[in-house]
């Protein structure tokens, strides 16, 4: 089959792509094989995108080389600048694939599906990375020709094709493409496979891509059919905040657990752990002690225990030393990291309206104990959290409205005494919107 036939195919039922365009060989026989395609029949909308890491003095002239091709074949072409974290843990590699990745999909439409022009030696450098890194199957099963992210597809197309392939296609129609010099910088892993591993492979054995792509293949059948018997016993462990239940788990086989555990993180979008890590979440956040608030941070998120279930959360910056004045005539207040806005409303919590001189503030934290109305006795804060079920980490996200020293009401659970209304006159309905 012909390149222009195997693309043909596998994106007969596709009508809006996103071309992931770097500038290098790879990406640019992509683009240009869609462009060619398209030309025949004139049936996709397609766009570009290309993502600046802002990593090299250079970075700005690709862009521009990109713009500039993208003009000779007409195809409208989005640039985006990102920031990389050059400390992340895992590498810049890892980091810059993490950013680009997202404003890849944050700048993709509903309907389009994402096409990028990894081949079949980008995929066996994969699988022995993951091998590096003492992977299982789903590590090993390397990159996917199709994918879903969200609602939008993923096409690798180039997957059955060796690098030389892409290059007898550039050369015969005589393309142009960049070079980035940090490919031949042996100090990152995937350039040392490249470079120095995968040549004497590659000279001893000529078919080494294509054997071990095939394994990738093999590891991923292994996977599916695993996701198949597991998927109906993992649904049954996730209630509607899809958190997971660990009771039913903890009479299982470690390999059953294990396997469950991964494919909730999968499902909700997580980095694939390595084993050590699902060691550490099961022994260290599932098993601890009842009364302990346990966590583990897997990538940008954290895994947190609550009662007997795992909570799969964003990670959160803490807001206990936040203080906000409100000051009168009490209008709309935003409040820190994105939690909403407190506001006078007429269906919200109604407590003693304030007097003119009163300070009203609004913490995240609080000391001593409390007399909440309609209930008996004083308690601390953190036994009023646990008897209203308030999990430890929504904890210092609940504004706590104080009028002076006096705590009146922790928005939308609870009335103090000294907040309430019973003996006042004047009343005050306020929400968090």
């Amino acid at each position: 089959m012909s390149a222009i036939a195997n693309l043909k195919n596998l994106l007969i039922n596709e009508h809006a792509l996103m071309i992931a365009y770097s500038g290098g060989l790879d990406s640019t026989v992509l683009l240009h094989q869609i462009i060619t395609l398209n030309k025949e029949q004139s049936l996709l909308k397609i766009r570009v995108v290309h993502i600046n890491h802002n990593l090299n003095n250079l970075a700005d002239s690709w862009a521009m080389h990109c713009k500039k091709q993208c003009e000779n074949w007409k195809v409208p072409l989005i640039i985006r600048k990102v920031q990389v974290n050059t400390q992340h843990k895992q590498g810049i590699e890892a980091a810059a694939r993490q950013v680009r990745y997202l404003a890849i999909y944050q700048t993709m439409k509903p309907e389009e599906t994402l096409v990028t022009a990894q081949h079949q030696d980008d995929q066996s450098e994969t699988f022995m990375l993951a091998l590096k890194r003492g992977s299982g199957p789903t590590g090993l099963s390397g990159m996917a020709p199709i994918q879903l992210y969200g609602n939008n597809r993923h096409i690798r197309p180039f997957l059955t094709n060796n690098r030389l392939e892409l290059e007898k296609w550039a050369y015969q129609h005589k393309l142009t493409w960049i070079v980035d010099p940090s490919n031949q910088d042996v100090r990152y892993d995937r350039n040392f496979l490249r470079l120095k591993v995968m040549p004497l492979l590659k000279q001893r054995w000529p078919h080494f891509s294509r054997t071990v792509s095939r394994s990738a293949q093999l590891c991923r059948d292994q996977e599916r059919l695993l996701d198949e018997y597991l998927i109906e016993s993992l649904h049954t462990l996730m209630d509607e905040s899809q958190s997971l239940h660990i009771t039913p788990l903890q009479v299982m086989s470690r390999f059953r657990c294990f396997a469950l555990l991964r494919r909730w993180i999968e499902y909700r979008k997580g980095c694939m752990p390595s084993y050590s890590t699902l060691q550490h979440l099961w022994t260290q956040v599932a098993c601890s002690r009842k009364d302990a608030n346990p966590r583990l941070q897997i990538g940008n998120n954290e895994v947190r225990r609550f009662r007997d279930r795992l909570y799969w959360l964003p990670l959160q910056k803490s807001l206990k030393h936040y203080q906000l004045i409100w000051k009168y005539p009490w209008n709309t207040l935003i409040l820190p990291d994105g939690i909403g806005q407190i506001q006078q409303c007429l269906h919200g919590i109604q407590i003693r309206r304030p007097s003119f001189y009163t300070q009203v503030r609004i913490c995240f934290k609080a000391q001593g104990v409390f007399y909440v109305y309609g209930r008996v006795g004083s308690r601390s804060l953190k036994k009023l959290w646990q008897e209203y079920d308030i999990p430890p980490w929504k904890r210092e996200r609940i504004p706590l409205i104080f009028y002076d020293n006096l705590l009146i009401t922790a928005l939308g659970v609870f009335v103090t005494v000294d907040g309430a209304t019973q003996l006042v006159q004047e009343t005050w309905n306020i929400g968090l919107v």
